[in-house]
């Protein structure tokens, strides 16, 4: 009896010390972060040398990146998890959710004066464009269709106000630039305009940059300004991964990244060129508004 008790023993004891889970890094093998090419560099990365060795530091795996032609191409090989990690545009990201609905944003970085995106206005000149209600009957200068801040932003934005407005309405006028929308105004060959303005995390206009701005800089009064009606935040690109990535390796990096500015400012300043305030998280929410412009333009509202 003893030795039967004994054997039994033993054998519980193999089970419970049998091999471990093993660790999320070998069920990986190496991570893959997706990048889309910037012109005229081919597939080559600056930095590519130094940003491996910071995210192999901070994962404690292997990494590699991929460098996609656009952004399409990078859309597919999350989608198809051959990559883990992808550095995105707003609508980009926003698309790729459609597509797949299987990643999630971690960081999207903000500017040094806290800017963390755009958002559309309408703008008017002493008064001529009371409201919204009045638009049919006033001559409105848009960018043109493809232009997300100076057009599709403000459509969608609309729209999810259920105010709904076609590219081709006989009341807005189309010009062949943003700046060139703005001259029409200018000039007076419209009464109102469709542009944009930075803005903070929480949606407080930056007099900095923007559509305003510059029309205050080319002569015309900020008294003789007004805003008849303001979008929603259209939030900077984010750094997304896939859903199913390991909570583990999503904490590290979200640690790595959100201190990146403050501990190795060179390596952010590779990671990110054109917004130099440093990385704050993000959630799912905070693209809604990238998501509305998508949905027009898959409804055919728009042209991406």
């Amino acid at each position: 009896m003893k030795v039967a008790w004994a054997a039994l023993m033993i054998v519980q004891v193999v089970v419970w010390s049998g091999p471990a889970r093993a660790d999320w890094r070998d069920d990986i093998g190496t991570f893959r972060i997706g990048v889309v090419a910037e012109p005229g560099r081919g597939n080559t990365v600056p930095g590519l040398a130094q940003l491996t060795e910071a995210f192999t530091n901070a994962l404690g795996m292997k990494v590699e990146f991929f460098v996609a032609r656009d952004y399409a191409a990078l859309i597919e090989a999350q989608a198809n998890a051959r990559i883990e990690y992808a550095i995105y545009s707003s609508t980009a990201y926003a698309t790729a959710l459609q597509r797949c609905g299987c990643i999630e944003p971690l960081v999207a970085p903000v500017d040094s004066d806290g800017a963390a995106g755009i958002r559309s206005v309408l703008l008017t000149r002493d008064g001529q464009l009371p409201g919204l209600a009045a638009m049919a009957s006033h001559r409105i200068a848009m960018a043109p269709p493809d232009s997300v801040g100076g057009a599709l932003l403000p459509l969608a934005g609309l729209a999810a106000e259920h105010v709904d407005i076609a590219q081709n309405a006989a009341f807005l006028i189309h010009a062949d630039s943003a700046s060139a929308a703005e001259k029409m105004f200018f000039d007076r060959q419209a009464d109102a305009l469709f542009g944009w303005v930075r803005a903070s995390a929480d949606g407080q206009p930056l007099l900095s940059g923007g559509t305003q701005a510059r029309l205050e800089a080319s002569g015309l009064s900020a008294s003789a300004l007004q805003v008849v009606w303001t979008s929603a935040l259209l939030r900077y690109g984010p750094h997304a991964v896939r859903s199913d990535l390991d909570p583990e390796a999503k904490r590290r990096l979200t640690v790595f990244l959100t201190n990146l500015k403050s501990t190795t400012p060179d390596i952010y300043d590779l990671l990110e060129a054109k917004h130099s305030g440093g990385f704050l998280t993000v959630a799912p929410r905070d693209y809604a508004t990238a998501q509305d412009i998508v949905r027009l333009v898959s409804a055919g509202g728009g042209q991406q």
